[in-house]
């Protein structure tokens, strides 16, 4: 199943206003902001806390696990991005889901496993997969190589990326090893629980969206918004991971 936007509407999107795609351009600008601010941080309350304790507690892991991913800039314009054109619930739980399992596989592993990844060249690729699902809603590699990437494979692909970078997040908190499972099984559940909430809420903003006349003039203007956004991303992580 491919979606992208028609012709028609690509034409159209030159003399692109109204409020909806302004608060859009907002939303954007303001993750760009809180990424400069935040990238590769974590909250010093939230790490003070997790080095001093051990053992199981599965409540402050999965109240992490939900912060995490409602501030997660990068995962939710991705998953922004994956949900902008699927319009019955039946495709958005698929998506959703495979982009789930990838980054709950690689999530679970990387830290368990204490695989050690470079969070800037991880987040460059996150980045990278942002840019990838703008063009796509774009309909770019139709239109540029005669070919569609098939998108539940790309959705779990790069979902196994954006698990490498939670789980590089992770270890910064240092968390002790006694219990380490469950507290990181608690993790992903609150993960999961901060990417419906998350999820809850664009869809909401996306839905009152799409019954406005402008939508598919003013989508192409967003998802162009989404892969600058993307590439922007991609440049501040390549340069940390240069500088550092």
């Amino acid at each position: 199943m491919t979606h992208s936007i028609p012709s028609r509407g690509r034409a159209a999107v030159l003399p692109c206003s109204g409020p909806l795609l302004h608060a859009f351009a907002g939303v954007l600008l303001y993750l760009l902001l809180t990424a400069l601010a935040h990238a590769h941080g974590v909250a010093e309350g939230d790490k003070g806390y997790i080095q001093e304790i051990s053992g199981t507690h599965l409540l402050p892991f999965t109240y992490l696990g939900a912060k995490h991913m409602v501030t997660g800039y990068d995962h939710l314009l991705f998953l922004a991005g994956v949900i902008f054109f699927l319009y019955k619930l039946k495709d958005i739980a698929l998506y959703v889901s495979l982009f789930a399992i990838g980054h709950s596989v690689t999530m679970l592993y990387g830290v368990y496993a204490g695989v050690n990844v470079n969070a800037y060249l991880i987040d460059a690729i996150i980045g990278l997969s942002v840019v990838y699902k703008a063009l796509d809603n774009l309909g770019a590699f139709q239109r540029w190589f005669g070919v569609q990437p098939n998108t539940k494979v790309a959705t779990l692909v790069f979902g196994l990326f954006h698990g490498f970078g939670l789980a590089a997040k992770i270890q910064e908190f240092e968390i002790a090893r006694d219990g380490l499972l469950p507290n990181l099984l608690a993790f992903n559940v609150g993960v999961e629980i901060g990417q419906l909430l998350a999820l809850g809420a664009i869809l909401i903003a996306i839905g009152f969206w799409r019954r406005s006349a402008g939508f598919i003039r003013h989508a192409y203007t967003a998802n162009v918004a989404m892969m600058c956004a993307g590439f922007m991303l991609i440049g501040y992580q390549l340069s940390g991971l240069f500088v550092s």
